[in-house]
């Protein structure tokens, strides 16, 4: 379902671009960051964006407001790339849609359990009738991500899961000892 672009595989000539951690640009990705405490207690619960056909960042921040290419909480640890082909109208179907989302979030109040950077994620996938489906939540895409997502680096990688493996060290420890 999920793998790196080329050439051929864009119908509309648009360049597909390669991921580029050093940039930051992470072209037709669902990108996700640890959140500090959170994630340290339930690693598989983070930030999420999405990037444009250039790459650029786009999330769902806090209330009223989507930030572009400056994550709420530090650049991604995590990326999925998905393929411009799945969407309808390709790469300005892509572009359209994650325009379109923002601009929805832009208005909406932020939520941690309901109304949040997944739902803003999914917004935009429905919106551009993502795979042939509008059903994308934010339960899907805590699981993609957590199958299909890629570590940018072994850093990013321990970012995300050394707090938790340290307090569930600390947890065993004590449960034993005690």
């Amino acid at each position: 379902m999920y793998h790196r672009l080329n050439e051929m595989d864009n119908e509309d000539g648009a360049d597909p671009g390669k991921i580029d951690v050093a940039k930051n640009r992470f072209p037709f990705c669902i990108v996700w960051t640890p959140i500090p405490v959170l994630t340290w207690l339930f690693p598989f619960i983070g930030h999420m964006g999405i990037a444009t056909s250039k790459g650029v960042i786009r999330d769902f921040a806090g209330p009223y407001y989507v930030s572009e290419d400056n994550m709420a909480f530090g650049n991604p640890t995590r990326y999925m790339q998905l393929d411009a082909k799945k969407a309808a109208q390709g790469s300005s179907g892509w572009d359209t849609a994650i325009a379109d989302a923002s601009k929805i979030y832009d208005g909406r109040i932020h939520n941690l359990c309901c109304d949040n950077c997944h739902s803003h994620v999914a917004t935009a996938l429905n919106l551009m009738t993502y795979d042939g489906r509008s059903s994308w939540n934010m339960i899907k895409l805590c699981f993609q991500m957590l199958v299909f997502g890629r570590y940018v680096s072994k850093a990013a990688m321990f970012k995300s899961w050394l707090p938790f493996l340290i307090i569930l060290t600390i947890i065993i420890t004590a449960a034993i000892l005690l």
